[in-house]
């Protein structure tokens, strides 16, 4: 598939309970970032997008953001502009090789989109 899903970040508002749901549940692992707060999957070969779950810092409300990997950002956000989407966070390097850019879509669902470089 081109452009496949291939993260996903579900902000809580208690992500020990959110991760002990998963777990319990759906029998997902997860190994924790102490670094970063965050709880993240282990992803297979071809079984699920990788994710991550942390607790809520600013946002007022849960929320589930979506990641799509793309080749080159830059033309994509371009391309979501030029099709009715809003840019909401501009292509930036969140580490070493790894872009990320936020957007919503024309009803004004947030997804991202992430480049390797």
């Amino acid at each position: 598939m081109k452009n496949p899903v291939v993260y996903w970040e579900l902000a809580s508002h208690d992500r020990d309970k959110s991760a002990k749901f998963f777990k319990d549940v759906f029998e997902w692992d997860f190994d924790e970032d102490e670094k970063f707060g965050i709880f993240e999957t282990k992803s297979g070969e071809g079984t699920m997008a990788g994710g991550g779950i942390f607790t809520l810092r600013r946002a007022k409300l849960p929320f589930l953001t979506i990641y799509i990997k793309v080749k080159d950002i830059h033309s994509m956000a371009k391309k979501v502009s030029e099709n009715g989407g809003l840019i909401v966070l501009e292509p930036n390097e969140i580490a070493k090789g790894t872009m990320i850019c936020l957007f919503n879509e024309p009803s004004g669902v947030t997804f991202g989109m992430l480049e390797k470089i």
